[in-house]
């Protein structure tokens, strides 16, 4: 006969393990508390009943074994658990406001770069990131007082072994739940790990952990099971890509035989650009160079957590940034095709120049690597000891005396070492911007007019941006830009930019908060607030907005010419090395993206699966997308470009992990296509 369910038994059995297994319980609560509190801290997005359950997944697993070890043990073994709950929760904060993803173990081996952007790291800290110390806290606190009550004592001596048991049964039915509940698409992002705050959103902190210790040993893994899917995949891939490469255009060849200068602006950011504050431009000789050339104004960085390096590398190869660790550290040993080396293919010589450590991103060795012949770094350069000396800017020497020192250099170049591909890249426009007595004067507070109860107009001031981060940011950009105005100038000068072309781009986003930019462009005089969001005039900073203000300016400028022209297409960092190509002259294999003025359609892959065109923008995160056009978005189109995103990662990442140009390049046959 068939036994029925006793609900009353059911609930007795759940009260008396409650009962004498409070501080479990306990434990289990905090844990999962802080958790929660991480994805609300963070991601503000969507809260998915899933990563709940994730989460209790791995908070029974550990806290299962709590009942293997003696009972008088087992407070410490839970707070030893809750404090590095907690830990983790405060360093993922942290590190999420300062790069939007979450702590990976891959980190440790840049740890070396913290100490030298500490500043940036230190102006990100807030009390409220700490707030997760209250956990373990509240944990001793619970702790004393079951003492003081003598729980222990009064409690019935439990079966341990059956608790385990149990507990192990709980997890088996959490996880079948939890695996009949993932898509394809959710279970592609778990394990590729490209789009960290969507497996911590959707499986919570806890299991991101865990997932990336794995993902941390995955090369391993790969380049013992991975490599011939991968081999093949990149064959398969540049067999048919090579065939697209062979377009030509307008501009095929329109640089032939120029020296080339790329500039690598620090965090300068696109929005800079026309901006004004009461009627003064922020960035006016920017706004001048970008009238006189080749201006374009929807470039995007597709950078990672290597920041700087990644930009460096993508711009350089057209390859894609590692999906663990960065490739400067990482992977620093194989083989890629820069662009410097194909310069030095036609005859060109090569250097980079940074007034900041060889070692820093561990860019000797990198630069070596991406063929260029000389490095120009800290030591060539006479840097203030003094860190009050105005000619010492934030992380090390100012722009302006940068400048001024590498003209000669560049002089000897020029007069013995035509032509010439060299990168310049700057230093004083980085994070925290907080040398603000040294950028020189730029107001930065809000001149405004009011009528009086009387209705007589008065003229007022406001404090605007002053003293705020973005505030300061202007302020740099300011100097920066007059840093540039000194560079460009000379450039005029004595013919020294004469047969030049000087490109110009933004490495990365400035890392400003949503806050920033609604304080920028929301700013209510009157209240020394933001206006309200039911007003007309206010701009939403706080949904896909804030996104696509991450773009940087591309601009290609001549002192020969004038080209005026606005190119409005979207386009990525993995874009440049083909445009370059086809303006200059040679063919270029690897890259993954396109020549921008090629009639590809316009698509550029963020590392985290995002994608960008010059229709739609989608939120991997969200499986969402915004329209730019009126025209109808059907699904097959937003399918198809998740596809594109994903072979583009995959073949990128084979690329890296493998070693596969040099492994597999010269395998590369006819595409079948």
């Amino acid at each position: 006969m068939k036994r029925k369910i006793d609900f009353v038994e059911i609930k007795e059995k759940i009260f008396f393990f409650i009962k004498h297994n409070r501080l479990f319980i306990m434990y289990l609560i905090l844990s999962l508390l802080i958790g929660f509190l991480l994805r609300v801290v963070t991601i503000h997005g969507k809260l998915y009943f899933k990563a709940f359950v994730s989460d209790l997944i791995m908070i029974l697993l550990i806290g299962s074994f709590g009942y293997k070890i003696k009972d008088k043990s087992r407070y410490k073994y839970y707070l030893i658990w809750i404090i590095f709950s907690t830990l983790l929760a405060i360093g993922n904060t942290i590190y999420y406001g300062f790069y939007q993803s979450f702590l990976s173990v891959n980190l440790i081996s840049t740890a070396s770069m913290i100490g030298q952007v500490n500043d940036s790291l230190f102006a990100k800290l807030h009390i409220n990131q700490f707030f997760y110390l209250v956990f373990p806290i509240i944990f001793v606190l619970y702790y004393k007082y079951l003492c003081k009550k003598d729980y222990f004592n009064n409690i019935e001596i439990v079966d341990n072994k059956l608790i385990f048991k149990r507990i192990y049964l709980t997890i088996l039915i959490l996880l079948i739940y939890v695996v009949l509940n993932i898509s394809s698409a959710d279970g592609s992002r778990f394990i590729k790990l490209w789009n960290r705050e969507s497996v911590v959103q959707k499986y919570g902190l806890y299991v991101y952990t865990a997932n990336d210790l794995i993902q941390s040993v995955r090369p391993r893994i790969d380049s013992l099971f991975g490599y011939d899917s991968s081999a093949l995949k990149f064959r398969e891939y540049y067999a048919c890509k090579w065939e697209e490469k062979k377009q030509t255009n307008e501009y095929t060849d329109i640089f032939k035989g120029k020296n080339v200068i790329f500039i690598h602006a620090e965090s300068i950011q696109n929005f800079l650009i026309d901006l004004k504050i009461n009627g003064k431009e922020v960035t006016p000789y920017l706004n001048k160079i970008a009238k006189e050339g080749i201006y374009f104004n929807k470039f995007y960085p597709q950078i990672s957590v290597g920041t700087s390096s990644d930009t460096e590398f993508t711009l350089l190869t057209g390859l894609m940034p590692s999906s663990s660790g960065t490739v400067f550290v990482n992977y620093y040993d194989r083989k890629y095709e820069g662009m410097p080396a194909y310069f030095n293919k036609l005859g060109y010589y090569t250097f980079s120049a940074h007034a900041n450590n060889a070692e820093y991103w561990n860019r000797k060795t990198m630069h070596d690597n991406l063929g260029y012949k000389d490095f120009y770094a800290k030591d060539r350069f006479i840097i203030p000891e003094d860190f009050s000396d105005p000619d010492y800017i934030g992380l090390g020497l100012s722009d302006k005396s940068f400048f001024n020192q590498f003209i000669p250099i560049l002089k000897n170049i020029k007069e013995n070492n035509s032509p010439f591909f060299g990168t310049i890249i700057t230093l004083s426009n980085h994070s925290p911007f907080s040398d603000i007595e040294k950028y020189g004067e730029f107001d930065v507070t809000m001149d405004y007019t009011y009528k009086d109860d009387n209705g007589e107009k008065i003229n007022a001031n406001a404090p605007y941006l002053e003293g705020t981060t973005i505030g300061n940011y202007l302020k740099s950009a300011h100097y920066a830009d007059s840093a540039l105005e000194v560079f460009y100038e000379t450039l005029k000068k004595d013919d020294l930019g004469k047969d030049t072309i000087v490109i110009l781009y933004g490495d990365h986003e400035a890392r400003l908060s949503k806050r920033d930019f609604d304080l920028l462009y929301n700013y209510d005089p009157l209240t020394d607030d933001t206006i309200s969001e039911e007003d007309e005039n206010y701009i939403n900073m706080y949904g896909y907005n804030y996104d696509l203000l991450k773009n940087t300016p591309f601009i290609i400028w001549s002192s020969d010419n004038e080209f005026n022209l606005k190119v409005e297409s979207t386009m990525g960092m993995f874009d440049v090395l083909p445009t370059i190509a086809n303006m200059f002259g040679f063919k270029e294999k690897y890259s993954l993206g396109n020549d921008i003025f090629s009639s590809h359609e316009k698509i550029v892959v963020f590392p985290n699966g995002n994608v960008l065109t010059d229709k739609v923008y989608y939120s991997d995160l969200n499986d969402e997308y915004i329209a730019f056009t009126e025209e109808p978005i059907d699904s097959d189109y937003i399918n198809n470009l998740k596809e594109y995103a994903d072979n583009i990662l995959e073949v990128s990442n084979g690329i890296i992990v493998h070693d596969l140009i040099r492994k597999e390049g010269a395998k590369i046959g006819e595409c079948n296509k």
